[in-house]
């Protein structure tokens, strides 16, 4: 709840109460949100806590939960890293993600090393997907405004176009992509003509996400199944 109302600065004190639960019932940082779901007594204390993050199946649930709860709450604050977001917004998430692994690692300090490894190298993990996705975001709402701009897409595929009759100048870079890409010149000169075409149409940004996606597709097909997709991805 506290993520979905982007109260960020109450995860660091969740931590820090769940980690450091005493028996008492009255232990642990303050001016936490309410949670009307949650039982008297409910708190297991510190450490039976420990006792039970030694045990390999319940450090492996822990991992796999910690997963699935972190993409889910991806999606919950960038559920499109196409659509625009609030400048504010993206600082926010930018600093929450900074501060992730400095929390738990603080709030967890007293656990054994490779419970907090565990913990921490999956939260880490979340960290640096919004710093991306953010990242991502940022770009791509600097590429709607050029997109969103007639005159400067003509100007672009008119100089596309002027590189295509420097013919020894274009083979040289339609060579280097092939190699590089590790695919058929004949690949790059179809992306050539498909990028070109694309700019011509005066595509949306969400357009030329779509043509990109059927460009990665088209070129893993042939290792779609088989062991070496994740190498060629």
């Amino acid at each position: 709840d506290v993520v979905v109302n982007l109260q960020f600065h109450y995860i660091e004190k969740l931590w820090l109460s769940f980690w450091n639960s005493k028996a008492s019932s009255g232990d642990g940082p303050a001016s936490l949100p309410a949670s009307d779901g949650e039982p008297e007594g409910a708190v297991l204390p510190k450490d039976k806590l420990v006792s039970l993050c030694k045990c390999e199946p319940i450090l492996k649930w822990m991992r796999d939960c910690d997963h699935i709860l972190y993409q889910a709450l991806v999606e919950i604050l960038i559920p499109d890293v196409l659509r625009p977001v609030p400048s504010t917004l993206t600082q926010a998430i930018r600093n929450f993600a900074k501060s992730l692994e400095g929390w738990l690692t603080n709030a967890m300090r007293d656990f054994p090393q490779q419970v907090i490894q565990t913990k921490v190298g999956v939260v880490s993990a979340f960290a640096q997907t919004l710093r991306r996705y953010t990242s991502l975001n940022h770009l791509a709402q600097a590429a709607r405004a050029v997109l969103q701009n007639t005159s400067q897409i003509n100007q672009m595929l008119s100089d596309l176009n002027r590189v295509d009759f420097a013919n020894v100048d274009f083979a040289n870079v339609q060579e280097q992509a092939s190699w590089v890409c590790q695919c058929e010149e004949s690949v790059v000169q179809r992306l050539e003509q498909d990028f070109k075409l694309t700019l011509q149409q005066q595509s949306s940004l969400d357009q030329w996400a779509t043509w990109l996606d059927s460009v990665v597709t088209q070129v893993l097909k042939e290792h779609a199944g088989s062991p070496s997709f994740p190498k060629a991805a």
